[in-house]
C-alpha cells in the first residue's frame, strides 16, 4: 500500500536533507520539554571546540576536534603524532577541551567514540566510562562509546 502512495528516491539532496533536519528538530522540540528549554540558549547550537598542540616549529604534534551542544562536549577526533605519544599530550589536549567546555560553555558531561585498537583504555584512565559497545562496527572492529561527568 505504501509503495503505491509514495515514490521512494535514494539520492543525495542537500535541500531535502536540510528540510528533514528542520522538521525533525521541530518535532523533537514539540515532544520534549528538555529540548524546548534549550531553545534560545547558548547550548542550543553546536559550537566547534578545537585544541591544538604545536611543536617548536608550529608543526602539528596533536589535536582535538569536537563540539559542544546541550551541555555536552562531544569529542569527534583526538590524535597525537606517534613521536609524542606516551608523554601526556593526549591527556593534556583532552583536559583542556574539558576545561573549556565546563568552565566557558557550561558543559556538564563529555562523550566520544573510539575503536578497540585505538584508545579505550586511555580514555578510561582519563575518567571516562564505557556506556556502549558495538561489536563488528565495522566488521572485525569493536566500537566503544564513553562518557564522563565534568562537574
Amino acid at each position: 500500500m505504501v509503495c503505491r502512495m509514495f515514490r521512494l528516491v535514494a539520492e543525495v539532496d542537500k535541500t531535502r536533507r536540510d528540510l528533514l533536519g528542520t522538521r525533525l528538530r521541530a518535532a523533537n522540540t514539540a515532544a520534549s520539554a528538555e529540548l524546548r528549554a534549550l531553545r534560545g540558549t547558548p547550548g542550543e547550537r553546536e559550537m566547534p571546540l578545537q585544541v591544538w598542540a604545536l611543536d617548536q616549529q608550529d608543526g602539528l604534534a596533536g589535536g582535538l576536534a569536537g563540539y559542544t551542544w546541550g551541555t555536552w562536549l562531544h569529542v569527534s577526533t583526538l590524535w597525537v603524532d606517534e613521536r609524542h605519544r606516551g608523554a601526556g599530550l593526549g591527556g593534556a589536549l583532552l583536559a583542556e577541551a574539558e576545561r573549556i567546555a565546563g568552565t566557558e560553555r557550561g558543559c556538564q558531561a563529555a562523550r566520544l567514540e573510539t575503536w578497540d585498537f585505538q584508545a579505550p583504555a586511555f580514555y578510561q584512565k582519563q575518567g571516562y566510562e564505557v556506556v556502549c559497545v558495538i561489536p563488528d562496527y565495522p566488521p572485525g572492529i569493536t566500537e566503544y562509546t564513553l562518557t564522563k561527568r565534568l562537574v
